[in-house]
């Protein structure tokens, strides 16, 4: 087992192929973190801070250079995430982030707001859970109010969103308003046959035609377990952690194709 001298917690999960940058800092509140989970074929950048007392991330998971995530509650993020640089996810209110999110670099996702006197009367203190469906994409230079983005939903660049973020809807501005009549929708629906006929395609320009890997539609269509499938109506696969896998797997992200293990 590896060591990592730049993490302190109870409970370290580290998975296969993650590589954390030595001047990146994991660590709880007040020393060692209760939990830190982080999956297999991660990467976590220099100056990365992670601040806080119960933390997992997903496999395939990027955290670019000096983004910074703490709180007093747990921060969980799915597969699949891409967190650009200086970004800031606060976790005092806690945060549930689903598979497949893009943050671009310099967002800031908040889960509370307090600072003014409250003796003196200022009327704003609240801690609230950030909630972030799957597939939502933050483009970059976001600002994030505690707030419960529905899957597939997405915030152009510089928005400021401080209201709800509803399923396949696009948003834009400071604040944010829906501008899906005028843009149209993050996602498309797109034929099980379609996406089957590209991933055939994803696999032979990786050179990966003749390995162990195969493309199916459904879960009733897996027949061995030495091989990994890919399965187009769950978006799901059968992780067995093989360098074919692992190659196809960073081949198709962050822009091709995103699975998750079944």
């Amino acid at each position: 087992m590896r060591s990592y001298n730049n993490i302190q917690a109870e409970h370290i999960v580290i998975g296969k192929n993650t590589i954390i940058e030595p001047t990146a800092e994991i660590r709880g509140l007040n020393g060692n973190a209760r939990s830190i989970v982080i999956g297999d074929n991660c990467y976590i950048g220099a100056n990365v801070q992670i601040i806080i007392d119960e933390f997992r991330l997903g496999d395939y998971s990027k955290i670019h250079h000096d983004t910074n995530i703490h709180g007093y509650k747990p921060c969980y993020i799915g597969h699949n995430a891409w967190i650009g640089q200086f970004t800031i996810i606060d976790s005092i209110g806690g945060v549930s982030i689903g598979n497949n999110c893009g943050i671009g670099a310099q967002s800031q996702l908040w889960s509370h707001i307090k600072y003014g006197d409250t003796l003196e009367g200022c009327r704003f203190k609240s801690e609230q859970k950030l909630e972030v469906g799957d597939d939502v994409w933050f483009v970059g230079h976001c600002i994030v109010s505690p707030i419960i983005a529905e899957n597939k939903s997405l915030a152009l660049a510089g928005s400021v969103i401080t209201s709800d973020m509803k399923y396949n809807r696009i948003y834009g501005g400071a604040p944010a308003k829906d501008l899906t009549d005028k843009v149209g929708n993050q996602f498309l629906e797109v034929s099980l046959s379609e996406k089957t006929r590209k991933m055939q395609e994803y696999l032979v320009n990786a050179g990966l035609e003749n390995s162990s890997i195969e493309i199916i539609q459904y879960e009733n269509e897996i027949k061995s377990k030495d091989i990994t499938y890919f399965i187009m109506e769950s978006r799901s696969y059968t992780k067995r952690s093989t360098p074919e896998e692992i190659a196809f797997m960073k081949f198709l992200l962050p822009d091709k194709a995103k699975f998750v293990p079944l």
